[in-house]
C-alpha cells in the first residue's frame, strides 16, 4: 500500500470533517443516507459500529481504491438508554432533561474498509461524561439556540454544550463524534496519509 491513498469520509457531519480537516487528512466527503434507527435489545456499541458499517459500505462500491470512513456517535444514558439524534426540539429537551445531573457513556462505532482489498477494521470507542444539574430554562434556551439539533445526545460539547459537562473519562474528541486517536491508528493500518 502507499502513502497516497484516497481518503472518503462518508458522513454529512460538519464536527467529524472538521476534526478530519484538523488531524491533517486530506479527504473528499460522500454521505451515506442508511437508516440509523436504534433497536431495543441490540448492545449500544455494536448498534453504532453496525450503522458505521453501513455507511462506509454504503459509499464503497462508487469509491473504487479509496479508503471509506465512516462513524455513528451513541448516547447511553445512566438509566443504560441508548439514544441518537434527537427527531425534534421536543425530543432534545427529553434527552437533556434525562442527562441532567447524570453520567452518560458516549460511544461512536468507527468503521473502515479499503475498497482495493475489501479488508476492514471496526471499533466501538467508549467516553464517560458527566452532565451538571441543567434548569429547565437553560434546557430550552439550550434547545431554541439550535445547536442540540443534529446531534447524538442532543449537545454539541466542542460548542456551547461544553457548559454542562463537568468531567469526561476518555476521548474528547469521540464525545464530539470521532475518537480521533482510535481513527489515527486504524487509518495508519491501510498506510492512509496524514
Amino acid at each position: 500500500m502507499t502513502g497516497s491513498r484516497p481518503i472518503v469520509l462518508a458522513s454529512a457531519s460538519p464536527r467529524r470533517r472538521d476534526l478530519l480537516r484538523e488531524a491533517g487528512y486530506t479527504f473528499t466527503v460522500m454521505p451515506a443516507d442508511v437508516d440509523e434507527t436504534l433497536h431495543p435489545g441490540v448492545d449500544p456499541a455494536d448498534a453504532a459500529v453496525d450503522i458505521a458499517r453501513r455507511k462506509a459500505l454504503a459509499v464503497a462500491p462508487g469509491m473504487r481504491g479509496a479508503i471509506v470512513l465512516a462513524a455513528d456517535t451513541i448516547v447511553v444514558t445512566e438509566s443504560g438508554r441508548p439514544v441518537g439524534k434527537p427527531v425534534d426540539a421536543a425530543d432534545a429537551k427529553r434527552m437533556l432533561r434525562e442527562l441532567s445531573g447524570s453520567t452518560h457513556v458516549v460511544i461512536t462505532g468507527v468503521f473502515i474498509i479499503d475498497t482495493a482489498t475489501s479488508a476492514s477494521l471496526s471499533r466501538a470507542v467508549k467516553t464517560t461524561v458527566v452532565f451538571g444539574r441543567m434548569t429547565d430554562d437553560e434546557i430550552n434556551a439550550y434547545v431554541d439556540s439550535g445547536e442540540a439539533l443534529g446531534k447524538a445526545g442532543a449537545y454539541a460539547i466542542q460548542e456551547t454544550g461544553d457548559r454542562f459537562v463537568r468531567s469526561i473519562d476518555g476521548s474528547f474528541t469521540n464525545v464530539v463524534g470521532l475518537p480521533m486517536e482510535d481513527v489515527t491508528e486504524m487509518l495508519a493500518a491501510f498506510a492512509a496519509p496524514c
